[in-house]
């Protein structure tokens, strides 16, 4: 591949904001969110400056995984809307600069799925071949469970079939086997499907289960995995040129880099930076960055037209498995402290907010990081109000509770009654009465305004996602700082951990005394003196600097 302009690779620079159709907006008043009800607040996304809309699943479905648990990889669950309500959202989108992804879940399907209920009736079923069996499960049944005290083997005897099959989740979740040529072609069928309605790629579920083919009994003669990746790329760049895979593959940066493909990136576009999100979260409950600067050291490069897809928080629970057990209880102690808290003994089930205490400084500053780190900056929907959560929901609901709009009953998500609605709201200070979409437009110094200021911030700085970044030495513990060049332009980016003020003087190669340094967060110069900038951080204070030099007509 090619780097061409800018626009061929949007993925480079974009913003993306990933929202579950169910809890955005009731149309209807059925008490469930719609398709349409994304439509009707699309503007919300434009005005804060989204780029990239990633929908979570939306497919029919029995609905017991919130939708990961799929019957048709072709329809559209019929609560949630039809084909046209989609193509409607993908169009409106596009009007106003929004590409639309959706999430590829193609791992498993739900044991309800025409395939897995013709399967399971015959051994002579077109579909038997479709999932992972066996006779007796391996002595090894039990090793690798995702959800510990839910399931106790990924093995599942079925009385009708008369054999056990795979399911690396659970058991309602039978496991498609990827070795066999005709689910593969399946696949590229649903990708190619979607494509065609007009969505820009896929947020790819579960890669690492996805490619997996240990459970098939003949899995050392089956060819490599990645092959199929790469087969599946290609494919989408022959239909849609400028789509993207982004890949949920939660292992090591080595392990994590093979799934971008080769030097030229033909597998994978984008992939989640999950241990420099982890290694985030020592740091904040160390109040200072030393174990994100070790992630970013050791995060190897994308390819050049990849991209690493940054966050804070997702749909999941905010998984600390690659921490070590003491690293694992330290995050708890600051800030999941109760049981009720935790999930799965590996992560937590909690939003931001919450767990810093509500403190505006703090929170700004943790996303003035994310925006500022290289990579693509993903966000989960609320995040930009600092949407708490409920504890007293299920599991991951706790984080998946409705968006709050307005103070209005129900957060003015939906006119049903609250019974009717797919998860409790949040509560107390973090109730619609005191955080929603409509309160925090009107004011200047709420939390959505400052995340318009960095969205806006991002796009105009090309250095933050194209270039290179430099960790700069500060002589303060609690302070991190980088710089980020690229085609001649510097931005610098200033973040202190600690609840106290610091001092730091940073020294930048190849600035003179003649540059200025813009501050582009707030009002304000710095100056460059013999080639270094002393600044004064409030506590967990953030800025962002453009180095601007003689002669140069940057917009600041």
């Amino acid at each position: 591949m090619r780097l061409t302009e800018t626009a061929d690779v949007w993925w480079k620079n974009a913003v993306i904001y990933c929202l579950d159709v169910e809890t955005f907006f009731d149309t209807d008043g059925d008490g469930c969110g719609d398709l349409r009800g994304v439509c009707q607040r699309i503007d919300h996304l434009a005005e804060l400056g989204v780029t990239c809309l990633w929908l979570m699943p939306f497919y029919p479905t029995p609905d017991r995984d919130d939708g990961y648990d799929i019957t048709d990889f072709y329809g559209v669950d019929s609560r949630l809307g039809t084909h046209g309500d989609l193509v409607e959202l993908i169009t409106l989108a596009r009007d106003r600069g929004i590409r639309v992804i959706a999430d590829l879940v193609v791992n498993h399907t739900s044991d309800q799925h025409p395939w897995f209920r013709s399967a399971r009736a015959s051994r002579e079923s077109p579909y038997r071949g479709w999932y992972v069996w066996r006779d007796e499960p391996p002595p090894d049944a039990d090793k690798g469970i995702v959800f510990p005290g839910q399931e106790t083997s990924l093995w599942q005897y079925d009385e009708q079939a008369g054999q056990y099959y795979l399911h690396r989740f659970r058991k309602f979740q039978p496991d498609l086997d990827i070795a066999n040529p005709e689910v593969r072609e399946e696949i590229e069928r649903v990708v190619g499907f979607w494509s065609e309605l007009g969505l820009s790629g896929f947020r790819v579920d579960a890669v690492p289960f996805l490619l997996d083919t240990s459970g098939a009994e003949d899995a050392g003669r089956l060819p490599d995995p990645h092959d199929y990746l790469r087969d599946l790329r290609a494919f989408l760049e022959r239909r849609h040129g400028q789509s993207i895979l982004l890949g949920e593959v939660n292992l090591p940066y080595p392990d994590v880099r093979r799934f971008f493909g080769d030097e030229d990136g033909d597998e994978l576009t984008m992939c989640f930076d999950f241990i420099g999100m982890q290694r985030l979260y020592l740091s904040l409950a160390r109040n200072e960055p030393a174990e994100l600067v070790k992630a970013l050291r050791e995060r190897p490069d994308p390819p050049e037209e990849g991209q690493w897809g940054t966050f804070v928080r997702n749909h999941d629970e905010l998984t600390l498995d690659k921490l070590s057990d003491a690293e694992r209880q330290e995050v708890f102690d600051a800030f999941g402290p109760d049981k009720n808290m935790q999930l799965y003994g590996r992560g937590l089930r909690r939003r931001l907010p919450p767990m810093l205490g509500n403190d505006p400084a703090r929170l700004r500053m943790v996303y003035s990081l994310l925006f500022s780190l290289p990579g693509t900056p993903v966000l989960f929907y609320g995040e930009e109000i600092g949407l708490g959560e409920n504890l007293a929901a299920e599991d991951r609901h706790a984080v998946r509770t409705p968006m709050q709009w307005t103070a209005d009953v129900n957060g003015g998500f939906s006119t049903a009654d609250p019974s009717r609605l797919p998860s409790p709201l949040a509560e107390g200070e973090f109730g619609p009465e005191k955080v929603n979409v409509a309160a925090q437009r009107r004011d200047p110094d709420s939390l959505f305004n400052w995340m318009k200021l960095l969205v806006r911030r991002y796009r105009e700085c090309p250095e933050l996602s194209w270039g290179s970044c430099t960790i700069l030495e500060t002589g303060a513990p609690s302070v991190f700082a980088h710089r980020s060049d690229h085609e001649g332009g510097t931005i610098v980016a200033v973040h202190n951990f600690a609840a106290e003020p610091a001092a730091v003087t940073l020294s930048l190669s190849g600035a003179g005394s003649a540059d200025r340094a813009v501050n582009l967060l707030a009002e304000g110069t710095a100056t460059v003196d013999d080639g270094a900038i002393s600044l004064d951080l409030a506590p967990y204070g953030c800025c962002w600097l453009r180095i601007v030099r003689p002669g140069d007509r940057y917009l600041v």
